[in-house]
């Protein structure tokens, strides 16, 4: 594929994903480390990031949507995989027909499934979640109690594992971090003989009383530190390899008087005389607006990498950056510029955005071309 100048690339690095989930599942050596592979694996692209940890060892894979997870079956043809948000109404039969297996977190996604088990007279896979303080996905108290009292409701199930899903293990010293792992292992008692399953990314971090039987961990495989920003002993020691290197490519630079503006409403005022380079790159990429007078970018020049601010509004398929640090030779039209990764730490960029690295990730868009690096990389996409 010709290497078109003015084209953002993403490049993505395969055996970094690997190493982070070797790394996470070497955490709880006594645990499964699955996958979780949702919003096409955090927007690196579950096909190719599916099979690389497939090849390194994971079994099991979770995603969000039944969707997903009928595209992922594709990929990963003998995978455990699991969908997030329970069969789809209406999907039960193509759910069953691909061997999936849905998380079941409401008494009417039980009686569905069962149904489906009858219709088929066979026993279809599944786990349990059962809410512990999230409020938001999982079988509430009195259900959780209604299906452990009454196992018919079961019938025709083949349970796997329980799950729940902690809501702060980004932050070591929650209160709801223990009182969600307590009221997990006493729902877990209830449910004798099946496996349990309670911790992201973060959670593993919590310790051994957190890991359980299966891990689920997300935003680490891809980069981002499972902790957020920050720059404590415990946020250095959660540090993950790098995956996603997004670079854009210089268009024009420009001189700009001190009093002149930049951008769209002419709300970036400039205070000195400054070069402003233009870069292909803006929202319609996944290139948050968010950022607009707030993030930042790095050139490498002969002095080493140069970090630049953005210079007024991201708009949508263009952002501003203000290279007067750099050597007029050093931003050329057509220098790459790093936006994610290649020293823009993801976490630190998602801090300057107000939001988080999940955002950031998930959002990248289908312009950039693609390139695999890594063991079983294909190469380029569009």
């Amino acid at each position: 594929m010709t290497e078109f100048g003015d084209q953002a690339i993403l490049s993505i690095d395969l055996d970094a994903l690997v190493a982070n989930w070797r790394r996470l599942a070497a955490m709880a050596p006594g645990s499964e480390c699955a996958g979780i592979l949702k919003a096409d694996a955090y927007g690196t692209g579950a096909a190719m990031a599916g099979p690389a940890l497939w090849r390194a060892g994971c079994r099991r894979f979770f995603v969000a949507h039944t969707t997903e997870a009928l595209d992922l079956r594709k990929v990963l043809p003998d995978a455990a995989i699991h969908i997030l948000h329970g069969p789809a109404p209406g999907a039960e039969p193509d759910i069953a027909a691909a061997g999936l297996s849905p998380v079941l977190s409401t008494p009417g996604q039980i009686a569905a499934w069962a149904a489906e088990a009858r219709r088929l007279g066979r026993a279809l896979p599944a786990a349990l979640h059962i809410d512990t303080g999230m409020n938001r996905l999982g079988l509430t108290d009195a259900e959780a109690a209604a299906v452990a009292d009454d196992p018919s409701r079961l019938e025709g199930i083949a349970l796997d594992f329980v799950m729940t899903h902690l809501a702060c293990a980004e932050e070591a010293d929650s209160p709801h971090n223990p009182a969600q792992r307590d009221r997990f292992a006493a729902w877990r008692a209830r449910f004798p003989g099946l496996k349990g399953s309670l911790t992201n990314s973060a959670g593993i971090f919590l310790g051994t009383g957190y890991h359980h039987d299966i891990l689920r961990p997300g935003i680490g495989l891809y980069g981002a530190n499972p902790l957020g920003p920050g720059d404590t002993p415990r946020h250095r020691a959660a540090r993950m390899s790098e995956v996603v290197h997004l670079q854009g490519k210089i268009l024009q630079v420009r001189s700009v008087d001190r009093g002149q503006t930049v951008g769209y409403g002419a709300g970036y005022i400039v205070e000195k005389p400054s070069r402003i380079a233009t870069v292909a790159v803006g929202y319609a990429d996944g290139f948050s607006r968010a950022l607009s007078g707030r993030g930042s970018a790095v050139i490498r020049g002969r002095q080493g990498h140069v970090r630049v601010p953005l210079a007024g509004r991201v708009s949508m398929d263009l952002i501003t950056l203000d290279v007067s640090a750099l050597a007029p030779e050093d931003c050329l039209p057509g220098t790459a510029v790093s936006l994610l990764g290649g020293g823009v730490d993801i976490d630190d960029q998602a801090e300057a955005a107000r939001t988080n690295a999940y955002e950031l990730l998930t959002q990248l868009g289908h312009r950039y071309r693609r390139i695999y690096a890594g063991t079983g990389a294909t190469g380029a996409g569009a």
